[in-house]
């Protein structure tokens, strides 16, 4: 199974970090973010650009576009990774590993894991999209 696990912070507090303090954060978090990575379970990982977003909403007949987030929030999304395990406790003991989950409660780090289904991947032969089999139902066929 795969799990979506969402890493949040608080943009106050790491907009007061100093330039010197942002470079010790990353030094701290360097061995526990190798430590993760060596899991061998990340399937994939990604940082958000802090103040860069957007939000679409349908709109009668077009699309929305206004400045995100949706909802004012102490927290917001700063990170997310995707990792591949047998249940959700095995999620959860991996995510653990991630330095949001380890340091810095006074940043407001914390990991949100979800299970997900997968429903299409880009094909690295094609570069099309590709649903992954099963995400779609399917017509049955003449035979039954």
């Amino acid at each position: 199974m795969h799990y979506l696990c969402l890493g949040y912070y608080d943009p106050k507090a790491f907009e007061d970090l100093s330039e010197s303090e942002r470079k010790a954060l990353g030094a701290e978090c360097a061995p526990y973010d190798q430590e993760f990575r060596d899991s061998g379970r990340v399937v994939s990982l990604a940082s958000l650009e802090h103040g860069t977003h957007v939000v679409l909403r349908p709109d009668d007949s077009q699309t929305s576009v206004t400045d995100g987030p949706f909802a004012e929030s102490k927290e917001l999304v700063g990170s997310f990774f995707i990792v591949e395990a047998e249940d959700l406790d095995a999620a959860v003991r991996i995510a653990s590993l991630h330095p949001a989950a380890r340091i810095r409660a006074d940043l407001g780090f914390a990991i949100e894991v979800r299970p997900i289904e997968i429903l299409g991947m880009r094909s690295s032969e094609t570069g099309e999209l590709e649903l992954v089999q099963g995400s779609v139902p399917q017509e049955p066929d003449a035979d039954g």
